[in-house]
C-alpha cells in the first residue's frame, strides 16, 4: 500500500527540491535595510564632470575607494547646506578609521557668488578634505537635470542679496562609484552613519 505522502502526490523528488530551495533561501544574502531611500540600480545621477576650486575637473572615478556624498547647495544658504555639511563631517569623525573613506562633494547652484575662494573657505570650515565643484550656469543646470535636482533663484532686495530654493537631499555612492542612497534633509547624523556602516560592510 502506498504511503500517505505518495498518495498525496508528495514524491521523494519533490521533497528534495523543497529541501534545496529552503537551503538556498537561507543562504541568500539579505538586502540591507537602509534608513535612506535605496536607489541601487537607478538610471540617473550616474556621474558628474565639473571643476573643483583649483580648476581640476572631477568625476566619480576620482573618488573610487571612497563613499562620496553629493549635495547641491550654495555657500550663503542659511540652514540646510551648513547643517548637511556639518552632519557629514560629524558622521565621518564618528566612523573612526572607516571615516577616512567618507567625503562630501558639494556642487554649488550659485556659481555667480560662489567663487573658488569662497567655496574653498566654506569647505574648510567643515572638513578640508571635502570637495567643492563649480561649473558654469549652463553646466550647473545640465547636471541638476541629470540628478533630478530642483533649484531656483529667489530675488532679494538688492541684486546680490538673492537666495536660492533647492532640493534638500544628498546622493550617496558606494566605493565602486555606484549610486546607492538618497538621503533627505533632517534624517540626522546617526541615521546616515548607520547607513554608511552598511555600505562599508
Amino acid at each position: 500500500m502506498k504511503s500517505i505522502a505518495l498518495r498525496a502526490g508528495f514524491t521523494p523528488a519533490i521533497g528534495l527540491i523543497c529541501l534545496i530551495f529552503m537551503l538556498l533561501s537561507g543562504c541568500a544574502e539579505k538586502k540591507p535595510e537602509f534608513r535612506s531611500i535605496d536607489l541601487t540600480g537607478a538610471d540617473y545621477a550616474k556621474d558628474f564632470a565639473l571643476p573643483d576650486v583649483n580648476g581640476q575637473t572631477k568625476t566619480l572615478a576620482d573618488f573610487k575607494g571612497k563613499i562620496p556624498i553629493v549635495f547641491f547647495g550654495f555657500a550663503q544658504c542659511p540652514d540646510v547646506c551648513p547643517t548637511t555639511m556639518a552632519e557629514i563631517a560629524e558622521v565621518k569623525k564618528s566612523l573612526g578609521k572607516d571615516g577616512e573613506k567618507v567625503t562630501a562633494v558639494f556642487v554649488t547652484v550659485d556659481p555667480e557668488r560662489d567663487t573658488p575662494q569662497v567655496l574653498k573657505a566654506y569647505m574648510e570650515s567643515f572638513d578640508p578634505t571635502f570637495t567643492a565643484l563649480r561649473g558654469t550656469p549652463e553646466q550647473t543646470a545640465a547636471l541638476a537635470k541629470a540628478f533630478k535636482i530642483y533649484y531656483k533663484k529667489v530675488e532679494g532686495k538688492t541684486p546680490t542679496s538673492y537666495t536660492i530654493d533647492h532640493t534638500a537631499a544628498s546622493f550617496v555612492y558606494d566605493t565602486q562609484g555606484k549610486l546607492r542612497l538618497y538621503t533627505r534633509y533632517g534624517m540626522g547624523a546617526q541615521a546616515l552613519a548607520d547607513d554608511l556602516k552598511l555600505l562599508l560592510k
